[in-house]
């Protein structure tokens, strides 16, 4: 995808990945909308120039007000990054709320977008998906099962999306990070990748009209799980 005029509306995009990744999609050319739910963060985006969009996208209404407020405007670009994790430890009490808006937020908002925004998207003279799953939707870690799960899900959802898009003008990639230096991940103690390297990676991917991205560490845990899956899974469940 050539990124110069595009329009990239991009979830999650005033913190972390998503924010590297607009401001790398903005160098490229593209008109940014960037789409958060912190007001703080938000009003950062805007000073650096960039729309914003206030939208919790952990809730239908959150939902309903982003697709309302993009209204008829054309979207060359979907980048569904906007992500949470959920405590989940059998062990400890557990948040159903929590695990419930992780599940929103990470499966059923892409979901939900991309079936409210494709048909504009097929109007467009190019056009990309791009869902931002994680190297743990390859194979689960026993620390995180419900964002795993999550992942899993989107990662599914997204080849078959693009098996039903074949042959049309929208592409859909997946991009898959490793574990990246983030707030999200401020407890986390294994080496992390930077969030403008991931972004990098991403960015280049969407121009190359790639259908992966294996960012990082996520291309190693890739050819493990293509020469032994249990293998893979094995190592990610201790990880």
């Amino acid at each position: 995808m050539n990124l110069a005029d595009k329009t990239a509306l991009v979830t999650g995009g005033n913190d972390g990945i998503g924010r590297a990744i607009a401001r790398q999609l903005e160098v490229k050319g593209a008109k940014v909308i960037v789409v958060g739910r912190d007001a703080a963060r938000l009003a950062a985006a805007a000073a650096d120039g960039f729309e914003t969009i206030a939208a919790d996208l952990a809730t239908p209404a959150g939902v309903d007000g982003l697709v309302a407020a993009i209204g008829d405007r054309a979207i060359d670009l979907l980048v569904n990054n906007a992500g949470m994790g959920a405590t989940y430890a059998v062990d400890a009490p557990i948040e159903l709320a929590e695990v419930d808006r992780c599940i929103a937020l990470n499966l059923a908002a892409p979901i939900h977008l991309i079936t409210r925004l494709l048909p504009g998207l097929r109007t467009r003279p190019e056009a990309m998906i791009v869902n931002v799953t994680s190297g743990l939707a390859i194979a689960p870690s026993a620390q995180s099962p419900v964002y795993c799960a999550t992942k899993a899900g989107l990662r599914s959802f997204t080849m078959s999306l693009r098996a039903q898009l074949a042959g049309t003008r929208v592409r859909v990639l997946e991009a898959l990070p490793p574990v990246v230096e983030t707030r999200m991940t401020e407890g986390n103690e294994h080496k992390k990748l930077p969030a403008a390297e991931c972004a990098r990676q991403i960015v280049a991917a969407i121009e190359a009209d790639r259908d992966e991205a294996n960012v990082g560490m996520t291309r190693l845990l890739r050819g493990v799980y293509s020469l032994s899956p249990a293998l893979a899974r094995r190592i990610m469940l201790r990880y």
